[in-house]
Order: structure tokens, then sequence, then C-alpha cells
């Protein structure tokens, strides 16, 4: 925790805007919302600016206004990054690229990944096996993930919260894989480009297990649709049985039941990605 540290922080929301009024109406966080709960609590004197990047009224930080922000974060986002012909995707590629040339340090979980590559100059295509959901299975570091700050007292191999489509499919020059599962091959990624550098997840560090439960709620139709359910019953039971988890993590028959463990239950676990973002990536480039 940075009880004084006074960071000027921009959320870039990806979500366009009637995605966000369906969240609220299924009672499901706002994807900043989970970030910022993280932000305040290591980091309490942050002042925190939020961008709807979506909306196509909303105004961008552009040239000396680009470091005005002392770093920005990227949520997920249910739009479709290779869709570049859509102008609600092109503006956050464009920004984010504009941030690589500014050398602000960025941070993205699931859309956030995305967008570090394929504005980095990879690509991102369908996911041949389909959607990952609720859990991963087993996050493996690679070597040099073992050797990463972004991944620094992160067991070597973990779970974390997923809920993706898309995974990126060429690496950017610059960039470095750093975990991976045998569902999506980039699950932690970092890209150096321009003067800046993107640390990034597939996962979601951000979460919390109620969290996740809430969404899945929300996505009961494409679960039942996409045959990972027999119906919206059994995705409310499997989602109200995690929140169960969630009041009580010390529970080891529901533990059991789900598969998980610490690496999801326990914060100082969970969330160490973007503890090691603010220290040895944020931090360290306020002295530049």
């Amino acid at each position: 925790m940075h009880p004084d540290l006074g960071l000027s922080l921009c959320i870039i929301n990806g979500y366009p805007q009637t995605s966000r009024a369906k969240f609220t109406r299924d009672h499901v966080s706002q994807a900043h919302d989970n970030y910022i709960r993280f932000f305040t609590a290591y980091v309490p004197k942050a002042a925190i600016d939020i961008l709807t990047i979506a909306d196509l009224d909303s105004s961008l930080p552009t040239g000396a206004h680009l470091n005005s922000y002392d770093a920005y974060v990227w949520t997920g986002s249910d739009l479709t990054i290779y869709h570049d012909d859509d102008p609600r995707v092109r503006r956050q590629i464009e920004l984010s690229g504009a941030i690589y040339e500014a050398g602000p340090p960025q941070y993205g979980s699931c859309w956030g990944i995305q967008m570090a590559a394929v504005a980095a100059g990879g690509e991102v295509k369908y996911n041949p096996k389909g959607r990952e959901w609720g859990i991963t299975g087993t996050i493996q570091q690679t070597a040099a993930g073992r050797q990463s700050l972004l991944l620094k007292d992160k067991p070597e191999q973990f779970k974390g919260f997923i809920m993706h489509l898309d995974e990126v499919t060429r690496v950017p020059s610059g960039g470095t894989v750093l975990a991976t599962d045998e569902h999506t091959h980039v699950q932690a990624m970092v890209v150096k480009h321009g003067k800046g550098e993107f640390w990034a997840t597939q996962y979601h560090p951000e979460y919390t297990l109620y969290e996740m439960a809430q969404l899945i709620d929300a996505r009961s139709g494409p679960l039942v649709k996409e045959g990972f359910f027999v119906s919206e019953d059994d995705v409310h039971a499997h989602a109200a049985a995690q929140r169960q988890l969630y009041n009580d993590p010390q529970n080891a028959a529901l533990r059991q039941q789900l598969g998980i463990g610490d690496d999801i239950l326990d914060p100082q676990i969970l969330q160490q990605e973007l503890r090691n973002w603010i220290d040895f990536l944020v931090i360290p480039s306020l002295k530049k």
C-alpha cells in the first residue's frame, strides 16, 4: 500500500453505453469500478478519472495532455477489436497507440491485452476453442514470466477470472508472453512500443468471486446457448454457489465443488499483478 502516493490515473472503460446500461440492470458492477476498488485501497490518494471511450462524443486526451496522467488502465469490453472499421473500436486503438508514443505506462485485462497487442502491431482473432469463462484452467508462467516483474511473487501455476471469446494470435514486436494456458496461448504479456510499456493479462486480477458470479448470471443466455449449461437455472445455481463461497471462503466443501483455491480467494495472490504494475512500472516511471 502507498498511502501518500498522489497518482493521477485514467481508467478507460471500453464498453459501449448499451452494455454499461445492461450491467446496471443486471446488478453487475461497471468494469471500471472493479479497478477503483483496488486503487482506492492500494493508492488511496490517487486521483482517478473514468473515460467511457466507446461513447463517440467523449473527449480524448491528445498531444501534451496524454502526459497529464501518470498511467492508463484499460478495462474489458464486449466489442470486437478486429472490427476496426467500427469507430468505437478504432478510436480506442488509436488512443492506445498515442499513449505508447507519449510514454505513460498502460495496464489492461481482457480487452486490455488485446489492445496492447493490436495498438503495437499485433493481431487478435476469434478463439476457435470458443468462450473461456468464469475461472481459467491452470495458467502456467513461461520462462520469461518467471523472470518478469509483472508476475513477481505470483505462483508459477495459478487460476484467474476470465470471460472472453477472442485471443491474441500474433504478439507484436516488443512483446513478451509471460503466461499461458491450454485454452488461450497468451494469458499475460508485456509490450514495449514507442516510448511506452503496456502490462496486460487476458484474465482479470481486478475481479472478485462475487463480481464474477454476477457477470456469469448476466451472461446466462450465451452460456446455455454455447453448451456450458443445460438451462439458465443451472447457470444461476452455479453463480449462487460462487457467491456463497465468496461470503464463506473457508468452506472446504464449496471449494472442492467449485475447484477454487487461494489463488482466487486470497486478494494477496489474486491482485499481485496490479500491485506489481504500480510498484515496478508506474512508480519508477514518475522519476523519468
